[in-house]
């Protein structure tokens, strides 16, 4: 029997009330604290901080609750175990760091946030497994926001529309260009910048995808006019991000995801077949278009007709050359916060164009090795509930994710990483839904030839005395 959400009690409320206020309300971080920060300028690297803050909150509470209830059989899990050593490893090098107090706490929150947000899901999911409902439901509304917004962006307002909030040099630029080329405008929408609205629009385009997948059949009108909007929103959002890593990241995992619905009627031939297609068009494509301006300029970053054009493909290459000789020169690492925004603010500002050479600048190899162990064991546990089509959107986005973090700090960005991590918290932690209705029951993608799918019709099949 499931406790409904509006029957707990005040400190359970809470505890659910900040997980959701966080999900729901990041997506306007962004907007919102520029603006605070405007008219408060005292106040603004508090206010920036106030997702972080609450999280500490639900931490404290999860354990509580945790001890209360004796559960605390759920810490002793390995994604959690290892999670947590994650942690204390950030708070050994802040011991030892030697850097400022701000800056520590300034890597330690963009490095351990959404770490910490998982894990409030997750428990909380455990012991309200009728949370994930209402937790989509916000997403929803999220996404809505966002992509809603990004189409107004593009098409009706005008590109500087948020400076009228506080959006500037000395904050969030209100749009940038494709190389200072003022003919191709890369929106932010609500978010942080026009890379991490990329990274967005993936996760929800194969959220959107899987969700379509599975349910297609039993769709109502109001149902498809929503996901409509959603995958056209989401779409203008990729596109006008000009986000290439983004680009990248949508071909795959679309990509992938659709092998995986249709892998029944692929065969031998038509596997060869569609590679041999997919090479003979991007061969053609390279051909025809390879003199056009908007090829040289969105996806070569190259104005052959401007040389005063700034080309950031020099920038990344020069990053990631950095990053990699520091990584290799200094195993250990340098401390968290010395590198990205918090160390902006020191006398050697550094910014690694890579998640993974971010996190060994910081962590040394050990750092590298735990997330991705971490991730590796997380993205695991999506594709054993790949049967639920949130743990599949999750998993394939996942991946596109990991692309984007070989070009990017894409977990940098507040909006993807506590989103992304939360839904997975939220998949991982509901994998049983407790009113016996689970998620898969009527999925249309075959799964009778799933070690999963079969246990899983067998104890449905016993249940209802089938």
């Amino acid at each position: 029997m499931v406790t409904k959400l509006t029957s707990l009690r005040f400190i359970d409320k809470l505890y659910i009330g900040i997980i959701l206020f966080v999900f729901g309300g990041i997506v306007l971080h962004a907007p919102a604290t520029v603006w605070l920060g405007s008219i408060m300028p005292d106040l603004a690297e508090p206010i920036k901080a106030w997702k972080e803050m609450l999280i500490l909150v639900a931490l404290a509470i999860s354990i509580y609750l945790m001890v209360e209830r004796k559960r605390l059989g759920l810490l002793r899990k390995p994604i959690i175990a290892i999670m947590v050593g994650y942690g204390l490893l950030h708070l050994l090098y802040a011991m030892f760091s030697g850097l400022s107090f701000a800056t520590v706490v300034a890597g330690q929150m963009i490095d351990l946030r959404y770490i910490a947000f998982f894990l409030i899901v997750f428990l909380a999911s455990e012991l309200y497994p009728s949370l994930r409902r209402t937790m989509l439901k916000v997403g929803l509304a999220g996404a809505l926001v966002v992509f809603g917004f990004a189409i107004l962006q593009v098409f009706v307002l005008p590109v500087d529309i948020l400076s009228n909030i506080g959006y500037g040099r000395d904050t969030i630029v209100p749009y940038l260009t494709v190389d200072q080329n003022a003919d191709y405008i890369r929106i932010n929408s609500t978010l942080r910048g026009p890379n991490p609205l990329g990274a967005y629009a993936v996760v929800f385009l194969a959220l959107m995808g899987s969700w379509l997948a599975m349910k297609r059949p039993k769709l109502t009108r109001k149902q498809t006019g929503l996901l409509t909007i959603l995958i056209l929103g989401a779409m203008v959002a990729l596109w006008f991000s000009y986000s290439r890593s983004a680009l990248l990241a949508f071909f795959v995992a679309f990509g992938l995801l659709t092998v995986f619905i249709y892998r029944s009627l692929i065969t031998k031939k038509i596997a060869i077949g569609g590679i041999s297609t997919l090479v003979a068009l991007g061969v053609i494509f390279s051909v025809i278009f390879s003199g056009s301006t908007f090829v040289s300029n969105v996806f070569l970053h190259d104005n052959p007709a401007d040389s005063s054009s700034v080309n950031s493909n020099e920038g990344h290459i020069e990053s990631l050359n950095d990053g990699w000789s520091r990584m290799t020169e200094q195993p250990f690492g340098l401390g968290v916060g010395t590198t990205g925004s918090p160390s902006l603010g020191g006398d050697k500002p550094l910014i690694v164009e890579n998640q993974y050479l971010y996190i060994a600048h910081e962590t040394g190899w050990l750092g590298l090795v735990v997330f991705c162990a971490l991730y590796v064991m997380l993205m695991r546990g999506l594709w054993r509930r790949r049967q639920d089509w949130l743990s599949l959107g999750l998993f394939f986005s996942g991946i596109g994710l990991a692309i984007i973090g070989l070009l990017l700090p894409v977990w940098v960005d507040d909006t993807v990483s506590i989103v992304w991590w939360g839904l997975a918290g939220i998949a991982i932690g509901s994998w049983k839904v407790a009113n016996g209705e689970f998620l898969i029951a009527n999925s249309h993608i075959p799964i009778a030839s799933d070690k999963i799918g079969v246990e899983y019709k067998h104890r449905m099949s016993k249940k209802h005395g089938n």
